[in-house]
């Protein structure tokens, strides 16, 4: 399909090891999405950083890729006009609630200090870059989503879920003092980035608002990820891409099968990000 408009995830997607936009996923140069992102320019189709990064954060990275906007936090917050225009997204956080951010209510509520109390060892902030996000809270560790949903919603906050936003390379700022295998040993799997935040907010919901705002037909758009949060955005476009990375994760080559409109690339992270937006081209 030709697209109108791209969206586009950013960590492990457009960007690859250590937020490179010029290595691959071996960490071999690369100019191939260079490339892309030019010819997506010359062809004169905007594109969307659609991240968990905060708005802070995808204005820098949108100056760089000289992008037409960005959807924050998981789909938390649309952005435009060069990030003058902004329109948060609270999703089914409570009426009671209404006038604060998702993060002043979950900060109220004591939700993340009892989370991090039920699972101790196994989930943290992910510091230093939770501290500016306003929608959701941004941890990093080991978590089942679908316990912590049930035991949200057993302690009456079953308006919050949890979201896999995909692996994140173990370093030394981290306390956590588990290793994801559960043995102990330290030999288990990186951690994950989750981020807890009221339901009904996504990525997909987020696109569809901005798709509705700009005037283009949702079957017109393109939308590149890599991890298990970036399949919301399949029922809100007309393409999907997973890059090759994310599809090779356990239980995303099924999940991405599911989905009539879903593909993934041949090569991972920025390799394959070219392949999508030239696909689109």
């Amino acid at each position: 399909m030709t697209a109108a408009i791209v969206y586009t995830d950013l960590d492990g997607t457009m960007v690859g090891p250590r937020g490179s936009f010029f290595h691959t996923a071996g960490r071999e140069l690369t100019d191939s999405p260079a490339a892309a992102l030019l010819d997506l320019h010359r062809a004169g189709v905007p594109l969307v950083l659609v991240s968990g990064r905060t708005h802070a954060q995808l204005l820098e990275a949108g100056r760089v890729f000289a992008v037409d906007g960005h959807v924050a936090e998981l789909g938390s917050l649309v952005s435009w006009d060069g990030g003058r225009e902004t329109h948060l997204l609270t999703g089914a956080l409570p009426e009671e609630h209404a006038g604060r951010t998702p993060m002043d209510v979950l900060a109220s509520l004591g939700v993340v200090d009892a989370l991090l109390a039920e699972h101790p060892g196994r989930v943290e902030w992910h510091a230093p870059w939770h501290a500016t996000h306003s929608a959701d809270a941004l941890l990093r560790g080991w978590l089942d989503t679908v316990a912590v949903d049930d035991w949200l919603a057993a302690r009456g906050w079953g308006w919050l879920t949890v979201k896999d936003n995909g692996r994140v390379p173990r370093t030394s700022r981290m306390t956590l003092d588990g290793d994801g295998d559960g043995d102990g040993d330290g030999d288990g799997t990186d951690p994950h980035v989750y981020h807890l935040m009221p339901r009904g907010i996504d990525k997909g919901a987020a696109i569809a608002w901005d798709l509705a705002r700009r005037g283009i037909d949702p079957a017109d758009a393109v939308a590149v990820g890599d991890s298990v949060s970036d399949l919301e955005m399949a029922p809100s476009v007309g393409r999907l891409w997973i890059t090759a990375n994310g599809a090779a994760v356990e239980g995303m080559p099924a999940a991405i099968a599911a989905l009539p409109n879903a593909t993934a690339t041949h090569a991972p992270m920025g390799e394959g990000w070219a392949q999508a937006v030239r696909a689109s081209l």
